[in-house]
């Protein structure tokens, strides 16, 4: 791997974690007034759609039998657990606050590259990233609100573990097919079942819903859930899903820095030591040895 392709590998990790970022604060616009299980299966179906579009529009070869495998495998994770877990929590805890519970995803996304993707991250990098991790699970148990926590918290716990695979396995598919590719296909595999959902769970009073909520809907569904995946795809690709994925440290202060124009969540202070702190250990172990089968 050349040191300018892993530059630039960062650099679309980095656009990919802002993207990801609005994921939480839009959701949490749009399930103030839109069903969680509705919002998820809209989402997928939107997405499924314009992924279909361009993969006959691009005329793209249909994968092996193989990398159907692994697409409905990360698609499980990418389009069903994530957004449904993820929806299922903002409808009850503020984005800021999983935002923070998601610090920990880098760290879980290290851990299955290891199993799925032939990773093999030094000690060096575990190191940096159980510091950060660390960190981010400091400022939880600071910054987090008791009222609803414990349940909301399981769902985002399933969230990190859904993201984690997600990511891991989308990163080895990039390495075969480009980036947006791998999530057009998996949108698109998974439209008839997205859209069979959507029509059944279509909430008769949606028309009345505010546009906020509508923003939020687009954002998960064109941002969230298709292009945002296109870069930090093609990231994974260029610098190894460890790597690319340790930038999530950051994606926790970007929902934060958001939450505060979109969803009117104050910004304090002592979130922004903690944000310098997690930065100097993504720095540090973006210097460490990842090994890539």
């Amino acid at each position: 791997m050349t040191h300018s392709r892993q530059t630039l590998g960062l650099a679309l990790g980095f656009a990919g974690v802002f993207m990801f970022g609005g994921t939480l604060p839009a959701t949490r616009l749009a399930v103030t007034t839109i069903d969680p299980l509705f919002l998820t299966a809209a989402r997928a179906t939107i997405a499924g759609c314009a992924g279909l579009l361009l993969l006959v529009v691009l005329r793209r070869p249909r994968p092996t039998m193989k990398q159907w495998r692994r697409l409905f495998l990360a698609g499980l994770c990418t389009i069903v657990g994530f957004p449904m877990l993820t929806a299922l929590a903002m409808a009850s805890v503020p984005a800021a606050h999983g935002g923070v519970v998601l610090g920990i995803m880098p760290l879980a996304t290290a851990a299955a590259a290891a199993l799925v993707a032939q990773e093999r991250p030094s000690v060096g990098f575990w190191l940096a990233s159980t510091i950060g991790t660390g960190i981010v699970v400091v400022f939880v148990l600071r910054a987090g609100g008791a009222d609803g926590v414990a349940l909301a918290d399981l769902f985002l716990l399933g969230t990190v573990v859904a993201g984690s695979f997600g990511y891991a396995l989308s990163g080895q598919l990039s390495r075969h097919m480009p980036g947006w590719e791998v999530i057009c296909w998996q949108v698109t595999l998974f439209l008839p079942v997205s859209a069979l959902a959507t029509i059944l769970l279509w909430p008769p009073d949606l028309a009345d819903a505010p546009w906020p909520a509508w923003f939020g809907l687009a954002y998960v569904a064109l941002v969230s859930q298709l292009t945002a995946f296109f870069v930090f795809n093609a990231a994974m690709a260029m610098a190894g899903v460890a790597r690319a994925g340790q930038l999530m440290l950051l994606q926790p202060f970007v929902i934060v820095a958001l939450a505060w124009p979109v969803n009117g969540e104050p910004i304090e202070l002592e979130t922004l030591a903690y944000a310098a702190a997690v930065v100097a250990t993504v720095i540090v172990g973006q210097r460490m040895r990842v090994k890539r089968g």
